[in-house]
């Protein structure tokens, strides 16, 4: 391990914070809602609450030693009226599962590497946030996560995520507007054109 990862901070609360907001935004979204698009341009509303299940699924998987990677893509087969409480009762066990200090410094294999627990749980509180933008701007909910969760996050996927971007699914960074909140650049860090859902 390098001393920059072991420098990093316990992810743990932040991701907490993160799935919390998400979850918030999840129960937020209207039956009427699921079929609009996202700034995912592969995910409507319906798509990104199934394919936010990976990404509770996937850590909660790592945490308890079992291949994350083999859960799909997106998760199917959740009916529209119960992928809100799905999320929130996932994350929940998501948290618990990381209970355990040991599991920050156990190795595991993730989409962008062979990393410890702590980078693995870094990056999966990058998906919340960003993702949690996308489907805060399909519905017309507030879009901006808590400013200093949104810096803690940033600065620890700045350090993990910035060589890795062949192996995860973000486009060149995107130049924010003047105006862009903490959250809506993470987003534009991440490669999503975010003019348009302004």
């Amino acid at each position: 391990m390098t001393n920059e990862t072991t420098a990093l901070a316990d992810p743990r609360p932040a991701f907490r914070d993160a799935v919390t907001w998400v979850a918030g935004l999840a129960a937020g979204v209207r039956a009427d809602q699921m079929a609009n698009p996202t700034p995912c341009s592969e995910f409507d509303v319906r798509t990104l609450l199934a394919h936010l299940l990976t990404t509770i699924r996937r850590p909660r998987a790592f945490a308890r030693g079992v291949d994350g990677l083999a859960i799909p893509h997106v998760i199917p087969g959740i009916a529209d009226d119960a992928l809100a409480g799905t999320y929130a009762a996932d994350a929940d066990a998501a948290v618990a599962a990381w209970s355990d200090d040991a599991v920050l410094d156990r190795t595991m294999r993730v989409p962008w590497g062979e990393v410890t627990g702590r980078e693995t749980l870094h990056g999966f509180l990058n998906e919340a946030l960003v993702h949690g933008w996308d489907l805060a701007v399909a519905t017309g909910q507030d879009p901006e996560a808590d400013p200093e969760l949104v810096a803690f996050g940033r600065e620890a996927a700045e350090r993990i995520l910035a060589g890795a971007r062949e192996h995860i699914p973000f486009d060149p960074p995107v130049e924010p507007a003047d105006d862009a909140g903490p959250t809506e650049r993470l987003a534009n860090w991440s490669g999503r054109v975010t003019a348009a859902w302004r």
